[in-house]
């Protein structure tokens, strides 16, 4: 008999507290819901004109953002990142944002994806699909070559994005291992406008790294899927493509923090506090030859990651997936105007919020609407209990995502290597907790638990492994120590 993966998948959501199908409300809003007719919002503009264009992961549909840029007779760089205007038709407290409130993101799987809202939605009218119009809250910045910020607006506005690209083909080309892509040729201006945005992000990326911001470098292995059968992992690699939205959607968000603050509007920041577990990393890099100060410095560990990177790039990954783990996840937090908050270690930035994936993201809904609140001079729509209360459940839904992924990542992991036991792997522990120790193959970048011969192994340790056992049902891989040769 063969192994159900979406069946898997399904029973991980429910297992970890989420809604794996809609409730039958959801379909009756949907039926109900009338077409828009798209004008400019109250007070809004009307952007249609401008060169918008949005770069995202090949098959994505539910695209949340697209960006658009203008050199300044000054030298500096007028940024604009248009995020989808959920809100326009998500209404808070209807059957839609009560299902998207509980799950609190889109779970991607890998063999099955679960979308936080209705797919009539996600990837049709609130969607910044190419060539459609629709209502956009507009980010807006101007960069210095310094990386500094000015002249931070939030607005809402009517919008087309007029070309859909990919991470893969415009990162090959911005790094010259590829030709123009198509979408961008026939686009006029469109070739100027990416190689604006990459050097005003190159900008705000510098600067972030002069205050501290980490680099890393992790693998993450997604299984490949192919009629119910596990054919492949592979790993998501860092291109310039990538570094762009990420840094430009970093600026973003620390813009919409500081123009709620602005507008004395209570908020949900996005923070990582200074990490308990920081002698561990002292460790880590005394073993490699650089003596970290005795309290936390991002200053610090950022230029250790980046001379380990520059001296020892095929061992980065590994020494990034420790860091990472010892860092600590994110967590979302009720930041009241004038209140002192903790900021973003890994990021270097006091001012951080989620805003830009509100097709995805509960906690960039809720914060769109406190924007839209302020834009149009109105008081919060929530309390501040509720943003609390939204705040503690997106952590805990946050980290339930991440035991499905892990699960699903596990249960195709298993059934790839299935037929591999008996085999040695080498190997870098990622976690000892109460309940095991864990490690992550280097390849395949499979991960599992160490059975027999665990004792002394830390975060970060290198150790070679045979593969015993698999148990896909359960997303089960068990190693034991390899005996030294």
């Amino acid at each position: 008999m063969e192994f159900d993966l979406r069946a898997a998948a399904s029973r991980a959501m429910k297992e970890n507290g989420f809604h794996a199908e809609f409730e039958p409300e959801v379909a009756t809003e949907l039926a109900s819901m009338r077409e828009h007719v798209l004008r400019v919002p109250p007070g809004g503009e009307d952007l249609r004109r401008l060169p918008w264009s949005s770069i995202d992961n090949r098959e994505s549909r539910d695209l949340d953002q697209i960006e658009v840029s203008e050199r300044l007779p000054d030298g500096r760089t007028r940024l604009l990142v248009g995020i989808a205007d959920v809100d326009a038709f998500v209404l808070k407290g209807s059957a839609i944002d009560k299902h998207a409130a509980w799950n609190t993101a889109s779970i991607y799987t890998g063999v099955e994806m679960f979308p936080m809202l209705p797919e009539e939605l996600s990837t049709d009218r609130t969607s910044l699909l190419a060539d459609g119009e629709r209502y956009a809250v507009v980010v807006e910045m101007t960069v210095a070559k310094d990386g500094s910020l000015t002249n931070e607006r939030v607005f809402q506005a009517l919008v087309v994005n007029r070309a859909k690209l990919t991470y893969e083909d415009v990162g090959d080309w911005l790094e010259g291992k590829g030709p123009l892509p198509e979408g961008v040729r026939a686009i006029a201006g469109m070739e100027d406008q990416l190689r604006m945005q990459d050097e005003a992000t190159t900008w705000l990326k510098r600067r972030r790294f002069e205050h501290g911001a980490l680099e890393f470098d992790t693998i993450e292995a997604n299984p490949v899927a192919k009629d119910g059968h596990i054919v492949d992992l592979v790993v998501t690699k860092k291109s310039r493509a990538r570094e762009l939205i990420e840094d430009l959607m970093i600026a973003a968000n620390g813009v919409t923090a500081r123009f709620l603050e602005n507008h004395a509007l209570p908020s949900i920041r996005r923070i990582v506090k200074t990490p308990k577990r920081w002698d561990r990393i002292v460790e880590l890099a005394r073993a490699a030859g650089t003596e970290l100060p005795t309290e936390p410095s991002p200053v610090a560990l950022s230029a250790f990651l980046s001379a380990q990177k520059a001296a020892h790039p095929a061992k980065f990954a590994d020494l990034s997936l420790s860091v990472v783990k010892l860092l600590g996840p994110g967590e979302y937090v009720l930041s009241l105007p004038g209140a002192a908050h903790d900021g973003h270690f890994g990021l270097a930035v006091q001012d951080y919020n989620h805003s830009t994936a509100p097709n995805r993201r509960f906690a960039d809904l809720v914060t769109q609407r406190l924007l839209k609140a302020a834009t149009n001079e109105r008081p919060s729509p929530y309390s501040d209990q509720e943003l609390a209360e939204a705040a503690t459940h997106c952590t805990q839904k946050e980290n339930d995502a991440r035991k499905v992924e892990r699960v699903m990542r596990k249960v195709a992991a298993a059934l790839f290597l299935s037929t591999r036991i008996g085999e040695t792997f080498d190997a870098i522990v990622t976690g000892v907790t109460p309940s095991g120790t864990f490690v992550r193959l280097l390849d395949p970048p499979a991960e599992g638990r160490i059975v027999l011969g665990e004792k002394g192994l830390d975060v970060g340790d290198s150790v070679r492994v045979k593969l015993t056992a698999t148990a896909p049902e359960k997303g089960f891989i068990d190693f034991v120590v390899a005996a030294s040769q």
